[in-house]
């Protein structure tokens, strides 16, 4: 029975594929899709990405159409880049609770107190914030974005965790929202010390959304990208991953001969994983969600993005 149920799965996921090739071409479309995304996404996607590279692709895309397989602040962020593009999303249910966690009154507020302080916002954040963001950041820039401003003080928000770990590298004071991401900071060091008994010779690589006492422990602490990186090109043949499942994905097709295991069953985003293939190809048959963003909020957000895209 189960087999046959994984047959079934199997075939409707090879029908969608194919539909998907089509829609595509009819619409000029490309498919962008974060690497927490599910196997089924990833696989047909034009690229796979953290936030940056994809911000990247948005803004430099000669499709009419993008698909942007992540959460609802990512769609935001492509449609700001490129604002002619139609910018749909699988489900625009896909939210963000860390994006959530800062609006822009309360840091236009912090702002206030502040009137010296240049605001630094990670990516994961609302248009609306952006908007109040002199520069955003990654986690894979983030220190050479708050090294670049032009300020000895620093708002930095909404991640605490990202920004603890970026303070450890600058000298400017860092004035640091109380927001974290639900996934990474489930994560303990308790968590971590079970799988390092149970894998005496795998290396810990971990993502600096995490816990400022789980980042300690590790061998690499690096963006999603900087994690992939790290282990394909690592000597070390097994690995303690400390970020979202879905970066199984890449690492298992870039090094198929190493292996992985998950620091914690709870590493995985329900918000990402609403998004699946039936999902994809409905959006591109209908058109629908699309992402909107009003042109004054638009216009002061694609500032601090631009200003993220020219550091190097």
């Amino acid at each position: 029975m189960e087999a046959l149920a994984l047959e079934r799965k199997a075939e409707q996921n090879r029908e969608l594929r194919e539909r998907l090739v089509q829609l595509k071409k009819e619409r000029n479309a490309i498919i962008l899709a974060h690497y927490y995304q599910r196997d089924e996404i990833q696989e047909v996607a034009d690229f796979r990405g953290d936030s940056f590279l994809l911000a990247q692709k948005a803004a430099a895309t000669d499709a009419d159409v993008i698909v942007f397989c992540g959460v609802h602040f990512m769609g935001e962020s492509a449609k700001i880049l490129a604002p002619n593009k139609i910018v749909l999303v699988p489900d625009e249910r896909a939210g963000c609770p860390m994006a959530d966690m800062v609006h822009p009154i309360g840091l236009r507020e912090l702002k206030a107190k502040h009137p010296n302080a240049k605001v630094v916002t990670y990516i994961n954040s609302s248009a609306d914030v952006k908007a109040e963001t002199d520069i955003c950041c990654t986690s894979a820039n983030a220190v050479k974005v708050v090294n670049s401003v032009d300020a000895d003080e620093i708002i930095w928000c909404p991640d605490k965790n990202l920004g603890h770990y970026v303070s450890q590298f600058t000298d400017k004071k860092m004035i640091i929202w109380e927001g974290y991401c639900n996934t990474h900071d489930m994560l303990t060091v308790k968590d971590v010390a079970e799988m390092r008994a149970k894998h005496p010779n795998a290396q810990f690589v971990v993502h600096p959304e995490c816990r400022p006492e789980v980042v300690a422990l590790a061998d690499f602490v690096g963006s999603t990208t900087a994690i992939i990186k790290y282990c394909r090109e690592s000597d070390h043949q097994e690995f303690i991953v400390g970020t979202e499942d879905g970066t199984g994905y890449q690492l298992r097709l870039d090094s198929p001969n190493k292996t992985f295991h998950f620091a914690s069953k709870f590493l995985v985003c329900p918000n990402m994983k609403v998004n699946n293939l039936k999902k994809v190809v409905r959006c591109l048959e209908t058109m629908q969600p699309q992402i909107y963003v009003s042109p004054e909020v638009a216009d002061k957000a694609r500032l601090s993005l631009e200003r993220m895209l020219q550091v190097k």
